[in-house]
């Protein structure tokens, strides 16, 4: 029988769907379907489910009421039964599991975990295929859904960005545990690693940490959808700008990954971003971390605006000013 986390690469098949907590869900839900073009897949409790047109899976998003902002459960989904069990066993050595859990719309059995800052995690196997009603029926059978041709028509789930106090620690367990890979990180002078971008298959990134400068833990930077083409990051910051939506930098080119990207708030304060290229292809089965430096950082993106203080501060949930004293 082979070691429990022997090559582990590859079992985790890709970032599934994320939760979204959110003080304004009316607003929020409104956001994400009439601005974004999410589509409506059902509802539970104080939760929406959502999907973009070109994700596969039952939802995207898991859009839910809660008193303040941030970020619920993210979903990974197994490359197979087998693969799941041994990640799960992974964890549980590492002291951080929660449990299983079944009753999500369209999945099968669900293992409940936190990463090392405490942000809540799942790892499943079994999923439901979309089968779209007849109004959404795509041209083509290889489309999981019709182009809603809505808002900025977002096409899939990208990333989720966390804000954690030590990124290096968080990066370390997706890689140890979860079988991903730093494909690209920021080392300060001090020798700190203050943000990793961690991925699972060939696109470059699905989990980033970065370090939060408010020393706080479990807290979210920004979750991230892939539009179709770059000009639709320029069209959606006309759509933003005519909706009263919170623009918070860009259209910009990042240096890290490369990617075109434009940050709004959506109502409820989270963060979201728009971005194409999602991350260029890693087919280099010995990719070496790209490192980049402070001074090299302190240059901002690639071209367009520097980068603003906010994007560097803001995060969810708010952390209350600290008492003078």
């Amino acid at each position: 029988m082979p070691e429990p986390d022997a090559s582990p690469r590859h079992e985790i098949a890709h970032l599934g769907h994320v939760e979204l907590l959110t003080p304004e869900p009316e607003k929020s839900l409104d956001f994400f379907v009439r601005v974004l073009g999410l589509t409506e897949n059902g509802a539970a409790g104080d939760s929406v489910y959502l999907r973009t047109w070109d994700d596969y899976e039952h939802h995207s998003l898991k859009l839910t009421a809660a008193a303040t902002s941030g970020v619920g459960a993210t979903a990974l989904r197994a490359s197979s039964e087998a693969a799941l069990r041994r990640r799960v066993a992974a964890v549980e050595r590492r002291g951080l599991g929660i449990g299983w859990a079944e009753g999500e719309p369209g999945l099968g059995p669900t293992y409940r975990f936190r990463d090392p800052d405490g942000h809540l995690m799942e790892l499943y196997w079994e999923t439901e295929r979309y089968r779209p009603p007849a109004h959404l029926r795509p041209a083509l059978k290889n489309q999981a859904q019709a182009y809603p041709g809505r808002g900025v028509g977002v096409r899939r789930l990208d990333h989720v960005n966390y804000l954690a106090r030590e990124a290096a620690a968080n990066g370390g367990f997706v890689c140890e545990a979860l079988g991903g890979r730093v494909t690209e990180q920021i080392r300060l002078d001090s020798g700190v690693i203050s943000g990793q971008w961690t991925h699972f298959a060939q696109k470059s990134y699905d989990l980033v940490y970065t370090n939060d400068r408010t020393g706080s833990s479990g807290r979210l930077h920004h979750i991230a959808f892939a539009t179709d083409t770059r000009e639709d990051i320029l069209r959606a910051a006309d759509i933003a700008l005519d909706n009263g939506i919170f623009i918070e930098t860009g259209p910009h080119k990042h240096a890290i990954q490369q990617t075109f990207f434009l940050y709004v708030y959506e109502p409820g304060g989270n963060r979201v971003e728009l971005c194409n290229p999602t991350g260029r292809l890693i087919f280099a089965p010995d990719w070496e971390t790209v490192t980049w430096t402070e001074a090299e950082r302190a240059k901002g993106q690639a071209w367009g605006l520097k980068t603003i203080e906010s994007f560097h501060t803001h995060g969810t949930p708010p952390v209350p000013p600290r008492a003078p004293g």
